[in-house]
């Protein structure tokens, strides 16, 4: 009888048995180091400011109310996956609604970027947010649009969900918008290190409980972006972000568990923290994203998991040939296993759609004739 009370309880709990069977599951194999046809491939913002499509959209909503509209970041999700032969949608948010959610004002500036009203100051400033958010109530709009997008994208390709890291959301509240330097962020890293460490620990804890709840709503893929690391040393990065990732990693692999619901592959993707990529590959991820400043023969010594990555996203600014030659570079320096290709960080809004599809279908081309000779160094590759 316990037995089928579990049974029971799982089914309920486990929405995966309600979406339509995944028909391409390359990346998520890829992730788990497993065997492929073809090195798949997706790309960072591919569902932004650079589609016609989403711009028409924009002009009629702000950023965030196309984010909060569970509806509308569904057909924008999708905009790229019925343009391209991509091989993941990664639903339309952004990682400032973790801020928001916490009681923080966040707007998006033309021109500017985001922008918090008013920011954190004080270290007594912590005290103003809201640490026990529910996070299933406050990111309701998130897990829908997830979960709608799962039903209208019929399998085609898995969903990922993702979420800002920890210190990169700290110098976003700190700072009260993009920064050149971070410094007041790294102020509080050097003045206030036990403060800086308490708010971290807040944020890990509502990432946590955020991803989980996202792959509840459907998420077949995670990504955590630690997007500001490059702004930080070897030293302030190991003591600050590090156990901060490994929580993550280890919360969400057991909050999955506990739920009854299907482990999903994690992807960290640490800008600029090239000098921690040996320490990355062992913090609980399947994967490890690059930026484009990391040399992939470097990056296959130092991380033992897959890499995703890393063409420099002006290389969609260059003649097609030149961009095909590029990305075959790429794929050929990386090996078609335990290999994601994507760009080294989000796609541009000025950039020519049809260079994705160059970039993308490349990937593919390449990949495929290669495990189509036989390569065997890079079909062994790990």
């Amino acid at each position: 009888r316990i037995q089928i009370l579990f049974e029971v309880f799982s089914m309920v709990n486990n929405k995966e048995n309600d979406f339509p069977p995944l028909k391409n599951d390359l990346i998520i194999r890829a992730a788990y180091g497993e065997v492929v046809e073809k090195v798949p491939v997706w790309v960072m913002r591919q569902a932004g400011r650079y589609m016609q499509q989403y711009r028409d959209i924009r002009k009629e909503h702000d950023f965030f109310t196309i984010c909060q509209s569970p509806e509308i970041a569904c057909e924008v999700t999708l905009q790229p996956i019925k343009e391209f032969d991509l091989d993941a949608a990664i639903i339309f948010s952004d990682i400032l609604v973790i801020p928001q959610a916490l009681g923080m004002s966040v707007e998006m500036k033309a021109g500017v970027g985001p922008v918090f009203n008013d920011p954190l100051r004080s270290v007594e400033d912590i005290d103003k947010l809201d640490k026990d958010v529910d996070v299933k109530s406050k990111l309701d709009y998130v897990f829908k649009a997830i979960s709608l997008t799962r039903h209208k994208l019929n399998g085609k390709v898995p969903l990922i969900g993702f979420s800002g890291a920890p210190w990169t959301l700290m110098a976003y509240m700190i700072e009260g918008g993009g920064s050149k330097t971070q410094s007041k962020a790294k102020n509080w890293l050097y003045s206030f290190p036990d403060e800086s460490r308490k708010l971290l620990g807040l944020l890990t804890t509502v990432i946590s409980k955020y991803l989980v709840e996202q792959v509840a709503a459907g998420a077949q893929l995670l990504q955590v972006f630690e997007s500001t690391a490059e702004y930080l040393g070897p030293d302030l990065f190991d003591e600050f972000c590090i156990p901060c990732l490994k929580d993550i990693a280890q919360n969400v692999k057991d909050g999955i568990r506990q739920r009854g619901l299907k482990d999903v592959p994690m992807i960290v993707f640490p800008k600029g923290a090239y000098h921690s990529l040996s320490k990355l590959s062992y913090c609980g991820y399947e994967v490890v994203g690059l930026d484009w400043t990391v040399d992939p023969n470097i990056a296959r010594d130092f991380v033992h998991i897959t890499v995703q990555g890393n063409l420099d996203p002006c290389a969609l600014y260059a003649p097609k040939d030149d961009l095909v030659a590029m990305t075959t570079r790429m794929v050929q320096q990386f090996g078609v296993r335990n290999y994601i290709a994507n760009l080294g960080h989000g796609i541009y809004p000025d950039m020519d759609p049809e260079k994705v599809r160059v970039f993308v279908d490349t990937v593919h081309n390449v990949s495929a004739e290669i495990m189509k000779k036989g390569d065997a160094f890079n079909q062994l590759y790990t």
